[in-house]
């Protein structure tokens, strides 16, 4: 990092009631290189600050007196859970997934364990200003574009997709060496859903909004995401809640490339048979974006080398899926992808050589 960095100069609030706590992380941030840290042992102040003037990020332990962490977000409401408000991440030596659970619910984006390490507390908080830095790019976009949309309507769309892109890309440059992994769900969700001939408005959609689809990765911890082996139970629970973490951070717009994004993010993973999470839809139940999604998702994960294995082979990965037909996958969509795979699957792959 250098002080040309634009998210070293991103306000970044710090509140506990411990003073060590609160010295050490002014002290992390400070040396390297952040220049708008602001610190606080009392909730009351911090609420008044926030009020004054929201910050980048809010650094915020669960546990303190008379107003606790979950009060601070519950006074912070909505704000919090949209793009209006700061990211929140808590500082908990409390990593019960009660605990983890009530505080994603209340609006929380990720957590710091006490105690601190400060390399991860770097790590957290750069991915954090990342997204939001991202986030306020493209708040500022959507402005221009209602601005202009009626005299450069063609010129300022593409612009927009391209910061989608981008946006899309915060994820991948964590849990993807070749940062294609996104752009290549958005084409196959495109063709399937092109295959399956669905309204001219969606299949506009499915491309850009499919590829942000893993864009709630970027709260989770490098230690799960990136885990070589299998995770445990409460490893796999928090990384679950990238589906949720992922639908609050595109939901509110009135764009509807974003609502379709939301959707997507929240639907991914749910399964046709009903098993699926983080809500255990079946069947229609699950949006036609959602189940296109999974598919081309899947297909794409398993013909791509992952940390904690190799890429299949192409035949074997659709056999496998074939095997999942009306359980994981909707047997429909499933199907455009087994019918054509000869054509359409290998015309998607050319990225990857």
């Amino acid at each position: 990092m250098t002080l040309a960095d634009p998210v070293l100069g991103m306000r970044i609030l710090v509140v506990d009631d411990e003073p060590m706590n609160v010295e050490l992380l002014a002290a992390v941030l400070g040396d390297a290189g952040f220049t708008e840290v602001e610190t606080t042992t009392s909730p009351a102040a911090a609420l008044r600050s926030c009020a004054a003037g929201t910050p980048d990020l809010l650094l915020l332990d669960l546990h303190m007196p008379v107003t606790d962490g979950f009060g601070v977000m519950d006074t912070l409401g909505p704000a919090i859970r949209t793009d209006a408000g700061p990211p929140v991440m808590v500082l908990t030596a409390d990593i019960t997934q009660a605990t983890r659970h009530r505080a994603l619910s209340a609006g929380a984006r990720d957590f710091l364990s006490k105690p601190f390490d400060p390399d991860e507390v770097l790590l957290r908080v750069r991915n954090l200003l990342t997204v939001r830095s991202c986030e306020r790019k493209l708040a500022q976009h959507n402005e221009r574009l209602e601005y202009a949309v009626r005299a450069r309507t063609h010129e300022l769309e593409a612009s927009r997709l391209e910061v989608l892109d981008r946006l899309a890309l915060v994820a991948e440059f964590r849990d993807d060496d070749t940062n294609q992994h996104a752009r290549r769900v958005g084409r196959s969700a495109a063709a399937i859903a092109n295959a399956l001939e669905l309204p001219p408005e969606l299949l506009e959609l499915l491309g850009p909004a499919a590829a942000l689809h893993d864009i709630g990765k970027i709260a989770i911890p490098d230690s799960i995401l990136r885990k070589p082996g299998p995770l445990t139970p409460d490893e796999f629970a928090v990384m679950q809640t990238h589906t949720t973490i992922g639908a609050r951070m595109l939901a509110g717009s009135r764009f509807p490339v974003l609502q379709t994004a939301s959707a997507i993010a929240l639907t991914h993973h749910e399964r046709f048979d009903g098993a699926g999470y983080p809500v255990g839809l079946a069947g229609d139940g699950i949006p036609i974006e959602g189940r296109i999604a999974a598919v081309a998702d899947v297909f794409d994960a398993l013909t791509s080398n992952r940390v904690y294995r190799p890429a299949f082979e192409r035949a074997v990965a659709l056999e496998m899926m074939r095997e999942e037909s009306g359980e994981q996958f909707d047997p429909v969509v499933l199907g455009v992808l087994l019918e054509s795979a000869l054509g359409y699957a290998a015309s998607f792959m050319v990225a990857r050589r």
